[in-house]
């Protein structure tokens, strides 16, 4: 991370923040036990933190993501579609897949998947399609189109054949406009829960090629930004802890009484 980066990184943290500190409404809720036992104050934390949770993505992650991936990719949007169309031949190919990966007739190969999709991206009626939006759509200095899909620290294992369905759908609809495009489609997680033990990703195998279609925590940031950055990118979320301390202290004093 350059010292730009930083800076930039800790002033959306900043502006993240005090925007939540500004527009945050507890939900009204009387929960006479749990406040006579931990208090007004510490239940307003615990609420404005489980409200923060449910836009951490958005309002942090993504454009965090943004700010580091100007060092090394040519560029970086989020919240983009990736495509609209996919032809009849490419959802045949796609569903062959889900089906011998849920079966465990076969097991992930991302690479191999692309291709197998490419060979017929344009084959057959064209169909029109809604496709989830990539949270993260980055293009490499060399081309390559990446689409990323950020995920909580911990996803649901029955989501995780729609996870892949949504990687190759989007690797199909973006060959159905550029056949010969080097395209990746990912599942990105912030962050590891289980550290300092790995990252439990067996519940994930044989559905995810996890070598291609995965990346966790320092995986993830120093790949936006470089090697170390996932550290560095701690440090500021620190940095910005203890800078705005006394603003977050005034305002659960200020909420708890």
């Amino acid at each position: 991370m350059t010292l730009s980066q930083i800076n930039n990184v800790e002033q959306i943290l900043r502006n993240a923040l005090r925007r939540k500190f500004q527009n945050y409404k507890p939900e009204p809720a009387s929960m006479p036990f749990h406040t006579r036992l931990l208090g007004k104050d510490r239940l307003a934390l615990y609420s404005f933190i489980h409200s923060l949770n449910t836009n951490f993505g958005t309002s942090i992650f993504e454009p965090v993501a943004l700010a580091l991936a100007t060092s090394k990719f040519a560029n970086a949007e989020s919240q983009r579609t990736v495509g609209t169309q996919i032809s009849k031949d490419a959802h045949r190919v796609i569903q062959e897949i889900i089906d011998g990966l849920s079966t465990a007739a076969i097991s992930p190969n991302k690479p191999d998947e692309i291709e197998a999709i490419r060979a017929v991206c344009n084959e057959g009626e064209m169909k029109t399609i809604r496709l989830t939006k990539a949270d993260i759509k980055l293009v490499a200095h060399d081309g390559t189109l990446y689409f990323i899909d950020l995920k909580t620290a911990k996803p649901n294992s029955g989501e995780f054949k729609g996870f892949k369905r949504t990687l190759l759908e989007w690797a199909a609809a973006t060959l159905a406009i550029n056949p010969t495009v080097n395209v990746q489609t990912l599942i990105a997680i912030p962050y590891n829960p289980y550290e300092p033990q790995p990252y439990s990703r067996w519940t994930m195998r044989g559905m995810l090629d996890l070598d291609h279609e995965l990346k966790v925590a320092d995986e993830f940031w120093d790949f936006l930004g470089g090697t170390g950055t996932y550290e560095k990118l701690l440090e500021s979320f620190q940095n910005i802890g203890i800078e705005l301390r006394d603003e977050i202290d005034n305002y659960f004093t200020k909420h708890g009484q």
